[in-house]
């Protein structure tokens, strides 16, 4: 698209697609030609304070990591990344189905491992009882800034008998609110 090199950035990780999420791999590609502006209003080479930044806090992926990563571009790789994300994508689905079936809208879950549900109460609130009431754990919406307050965020990332076991400790615990 025309222009995008001096405003666009590329995030890629591998966290979600291939589970690296304690191994930490991923890149940023910022064009040269890509510039920021100071508070006073000069022009920067975005490229340049990231490369600035990224060398000082950064010594890079290990080789391992690095390996691993590029193992998921293979035949096999791919195989497996899909049965990963299939695997995730069912116990979201059946988290989606059981908390909408309590009566809560939801979103995510059909592309991504999580499922925003709304509350319908104040975001710590909502933890707080599943955790205290049901023994599950989620992410206050609050967390993520005030638009995700009044929201919890489930994880389908789990063995699947253990998803069920926690919508049904859910359910148990909601349905006597």
């Amino acid at each position: 698209m025309e222009g995008a090199r001096q405003v666009a950035i590329e995030f890629r990780s591998f966290s979600k697609t291939a589970g690296f999420t304690g191994t930490r791999c991923a890149y940023t590609v910022v064009p040269k030609s890509c510039e920021a502006y100071t508070a006073a209003g000069e022009k920067q080479s975005l490229h340049a304070l990231w490369h600035r930044r990224h060398t000082t806090k950064f010594n890079g992926v290990s080789y391992p990591v690095q390996r691993a990563a590029e193992a998921i571009y293979s035949a096999e790789g791919r195989m497996q990344t899909r049965e990963s994300a299939d695997y995730y994508l069912k116990n979201a689905a059946l988290i989606r189905q059981a908390m909408t079936a309590l009566g809560y809208a939801c979103s995510g879950g059909q592309n991504s491992p999580y499922i925003w549900v709304d509350g319908q109460r104040d975001s710590w609130e909502f933890f707080d009882l599943l955790l205290e009431k049901a023994g599950v754990v989620c992410t206050p919406g609050a967390g993520f800034g005030r638009c995700g307050d009044g929201h919890i965020r489930i994880s389908a990332f789990n063995h699947f008998e253990n998803v069920q076991k926690a919508m049904t400790r859910i359910s148990q615990a909601l349905q006597g609110e």
